[in-house]
């Protein structure tokens, strides 16, 4: 058997790389033999130089010399081999175009995560098992991030407005610590005070600064007892309260030097189901927390409010979240007026569940007044029982195509409505060009009209459309409608 060893020089950078390349090719009856692993240069004496300095210069060999540059082979290079002129062409080594080509470095087994193996690649040849991440996955991935950027504008425009808003109103936000002594009951000892937390709102009167709040958040509580913050945490020292059981709300007197900014005061009657709301308060002692919701419903009334409840009621309804400590913060639109104060909420757990109550801030606005001129509220009315019974399945059988309006069933002698001589049965429909939703609306009405103010009544009496003129008067604390 002949054996045939060709040594190729392929330039510094692959000698200091890989090392020499040797191709062995044996045959032997058509059979090849693998090629066999070549031992250190220094064993191989005669064969291969044991140095640099050693390599031959003869002519056709490449130079190794340092003055001359290496350069790749040429295809026209004279072959060099042992083989004697005229064998045939399949004996003599490949050139280097023509070797196959090999993958640089060893290969590795890839593996997935789950650690089975997956298929082989050579190492750096770019395949699985580099991983590598994919481009055109990429790319679609920082589209889709820039068509989300373009579409949240709008919407990053609407919760600026948001900002914006709670920025206005903050300085307007009181917080409120009252502590209170429990009412005294026989055969107990533990009389220790109460502390309640709660919210209130700047308001000027009169050149004069208040803060509007619940009455039961301070009831029963000194003056000296009332702790009141501010947005910045200063502490604000209370100077008088004034308050109205009847509405279940308070004013509280302070410097007109305090760190307060006076809020702006909107319209309750302009205010719609669907409106967008913000809720300010201490809920669970957090001072000037923020909710958003919507207004739910309007006119909510004969509500279970407090151990003494509310008397005149018209809440506004809204799934802001309001928790206790809430109470007597502002109820505010979207263009940071207050359109109500937060007072209750209904809850089987004493928290959150979406359903709120806020007092109209017209209402809260006409107690406001009244008590900042007289330290008390008087309020009008027109001496008439109204009937509790009066329902949808009535107001058909009176040809209404819709129930609505109060029915009177008595009238107070020399009241008012003697005066302007309602009957007993008449169906009142329209309170100062206002629609009469039920007899809880009509007290709320009256009750919140100018003493002594011309009101205009649509009466419906015997199938017929009747108007009356009656001057509303003072109501006295023991005439009651109802």
């Amino acid at each position: 058997m002949r054996r045939t060893v060709v040594y190729f020089a392929l330039g510094m950078a692959c000698c200091l790389a890989d090392g020499f390349v040797s191709s062995t090719r044996a045959q032997d009856s058509g059979k090849t033999s693998p090629p066999a692993a070549l031992p250190p240069a220094a064993d191989l004496p005669g064969i291969l130089p044991a140095t640099r300095d050693e390599l031959p210069s003869a002519p056709g060999s490449l130079s190794t010399s340092p003055d001359q540059p290496l350069a790749p082979l040429r295809p026209d290079a004279p072959e060099v081999t042992d083989e004697p002129a005229g064998e045939p062409s399949s004996r003599r080594p490949d050139a280097v175009s023509e070797l196959p080509e090999l993958p640089r470095g060893p290969t590795r087994l890839a593996t997935r995560p789950d650690g089975s193996p997956s298929r082989t690649a050579p190492v750096g040849s770019g395949g699985p098992a580099e991983e590598r991440p994919n481009l055109a996955l990429q790319s679609e991935r920082d589209r889709e991030y820039l068509a989300i950027a373009a579409e949240v504008a709008a919407l990053e425009r609407q919760t600026n407005l948001l900002k914006r808003v709670v920025r206005l109103v903050q300085p307007t936000v009181v917080h409120i610590e009252a502590k209170k002594q429990r009412p005294v009951v026989r055969y107990r000892e533990d009389a220790k005070p109460v502390e309640e937390a709660g919210s209130g709102v700047a308001v000027s009167l009169n050149d004069q600064l208040y803060i509007i709040t619940n009455r039961h958040v301070i009831a029963n509580a000194a003056l000296s007892d009332i702790l009141l913050k501010g947005a910045d945490g200063q502490e604000i020292e209370p100077k008088s309260v004034l308050t109205d059981r009847a509405s279940d709300l308070a004013l509280i007197a302070v410097s007109r030097h305090a760190p307060l900014v006076p809020a702006r005061l909107g319209s309750s009657k302009k205010l719609e189901i669907g409106d967008f709301v913000l809720a300010v308060g201490s809920p669970f002692g957090l001072s000037h927390s923020v909710t958003y919701g919507i207004v739910s419903a309007k006119g909510r009334r004969d509500l279970e409010v407090g151990a003494n409840g509310v008397q005149y009621q018209d809440f506004i309804q809204t799934d802001a979240a309001i928790n206790p400590g809430n109470s007597g913060g502002p109820l505010l639109n979207l263009r940071g007026e207050v359109v109500g104060i937060n007072t209750a909420i209904f809850s089987a757990s004493g928290g959150n569940e979406g359903i709120g109550f806020a007092l109209p801030i017209d209402m809260v606005a006409f107690v406001a007044e009244q008590l900042v001129k007289q330290g008390r509220v008087s309020r009008a009315y027109l001496g008439v029982h109204l009937d509790s019974r009066f329902d949808a399945e009535a107001s058909r059988q009176l040809g209404l195509k819709r129930p609505y309006g109060a029915r009177v069933s008595g009238v107070t002698p020399n009241s008012p409505a003697a005066r302007a001589r309602l009957q007993v049965g008449d169906v009142i429909l329209n309170f100062d060009e206002t629609e009469v939703e039920d007899d809880a609306h009509l007290i709320n009405m009256v009750s919140t009209t100018e003493l002594g103010k011309r009101v205009r009544l649509t009466v419906l009496r015997s199938n017929r459309i009747e108007h009356v003129d009656v001057i509303v008067s003072q109501r006295s604390e023991y005439e009651l409608e109802g």
